[in-house]
């Protein structure tokens, strides 16, 4: 089964900042079921239970951002375990450069959280921590859901069926 998966995170470096939402996208029926981990749920079991059965994961830029970070900070080598297929590559064979936003601008998949950025998941974070905010949360999750369901869109445009 192929999974697709985006984290967020505090900051850009694993020795220093943690992560805050895994979310991991899920074949169902002929959708995506967006499966997202955070607070008490965030834990290395819980992680590897969502990916038992997965064959293939499917990130953008997860080879150098998303399962580094993982295996840093939760100790779990999600590439050992899972063929890992990162859809930034096939964004630069496509002359498609930039981060995942600006490639789903060029290519017409369109966001309801246009604009906003991994800075403003980091602050969207922070409120909910300090403060409790819940609205910040459901922003943060509402963000890092659409990151990982527009990934499904990106491989189809891109026309990466295997």
């Amino acid at each position: 089964m192929d999974a697709y998966l985006d984290i967020e995170t505090t900051g850009l470096s694993p020795n220093y900042d943690r992560i805050t939402v895994i979310g991991i996208g899920l074949p169902k029926g002929k959708g995506l079921q967006v499966v997202q981990l955070y607070d008490s749920t965030l834990t290395k079991k819980r992680l590897a239970d969502m990916l038992e059965g997965v064959s293939k994961l499917y990130t953008y830029n997860g080879g150098r951002f998303d399962l580094p970070f993982i295996h840093q900070r939760m100790g779990l080598d999600i590439a050992a375990h899972v063929k890992h297929h990162d859809l930034m590559h096939d964004c630069w064979q496509e002359r498609l450069y930039g981060g995942l936003k600006a490639v789903e601008a060029r290519l017409g998949i369109s966001r309801e959280s246009a604009g906003m950025t991994g800075r403003d998941a980091v602050l969207l974070w922070r409120r909910y921590q300090d403060t409790g905010d819940q609205e910040a949360l459901e922003s943060l999750l509402a963000y890092n859901r659409e990151d990982v369901s527009n990934l499904i869109l990106l491989r189809r445009k891109l026309g990466r069926t295997g």
